[in-house]
C-alpha cells in the first residue's frame, strides 16, 4: 500500500525493553476502500487459475517463508515480544500450512456426487470472493496464514487487518506472498485503527 495518510502512524514498541521501534503510516478510510476493490478485481482472475498454478505460488510461498525466518522471527521479538525459538517455530509452522494445502486443496474441494434417488446432484465449492481477516497479535503470522493459505488454495482474495501492536508483520505477510508471486492486490495488509469505518463504494 502506498498511499496513506501522512499525519497518523503506527508506532511499534519492544514489550520487553519498552523501546520505541519502527514507526508505519497509518492507511486512511480511502486507501483500505482501494486495496479491498483491488483484492476484488485479482480475484476475478484468480479464481479462473488453474490448482496447479496455485500450487506452484503456495509451494513459493513456503519457500519465502523459510528463507525469511530469522528476519520474521526477529519482527515478532520487537513486535510483540515472541522469543526467536518461538518466532522460527512459528513460522516454520507457516509454511508449514503452505505446503499442505498446496498439495491438498483440490482434493478438499474436488466436486462430490451425492446420492438423491431419480436425480443427479453434487456438491461442489466455488471462490467467494475478498476474505476480510480480523487477526489478533499473540500468533501474528499463524493466525493469518491458516486463514490466508486455504482461502487463497480456494481461488479467494483477502484483506488483512491485522492488530494495532503489529503493523510490520502484518506488512511483512503481504510482502512474502507478493515475493512469491501471488498476483498483486490479491493479498493485502491495510493499517487502519479498529474503530475505523468505510462505507461500500
Amino acid at each position: 500500500m502506498n498511499e496513506s495518510n501522512d499525519k497518523a502512524t503506527f508506532a511499534t514498541v519492544n514489550p520487553a525493553t519498552l523501546a520505541r521501534g519502527t514507526s508505519y503510516p497509518e492507511h486512511s478510510v480511502q486507501d483500505a476502500a482501494r486495496a479491498v476493490a483491488r483484492a476484488a478485481e485479482a480475484q476475478k482472475h484468480w479464481r479462473r487459475t488453474s490448482f496447479d498454478e496455485r500450487t506452484r505460488l503456495m509451494r513459493s510461498a513456503a519457500a519465502v517463508l523459510k528463507a525469511r525466518r530469522d528476519e520474521l522471527a526477529a519482527l515478532m521479538t520487537n513486535e510483540m515480544g515472541k522469543t526467536l525459538t518461538d518466532g522460527r517455530a512459528e513460522i516454520d509452522k507457516c509454511a508449514s500450512a503452505c505446503e499442505h494445502f498446496a498439495a491438498h486443496a483440490a482434493g478438499y474441494l474436488a466436486r462430490q456426487s451425492v446420492a438423491i434417488e431419480g436425480a443427479k446432484a453434487f456438491v461442489t465449492y466455488n471462490p467467494l470472493g475478498v476474505v476480510l481477516a480480523v487477526m489478533p497479535w499473540n500468533f501474528p503470522f499463524w493466525q493469518v496464514f491458516r486463514f490466508a493459505a486455504p482461502a487463497l488454495m480456494a481461488g479467494n482474495g483477502g484483506v488483512l487487518k491485522h492488530a494495532s501492536n503489529v503493523p510490520g508483520c502484518a506488512l511483512a505477510i503481504e510482502s512474502v506472498f507478493r515475493e512469491a508471486g501471488i498476483p498483486e492486490g490479491l493479498f493485502a495488509t491495510v493499517l487502519v485503527r479498529s474503530p475505523a469505518r468505510c462505507s461500500r463504494a
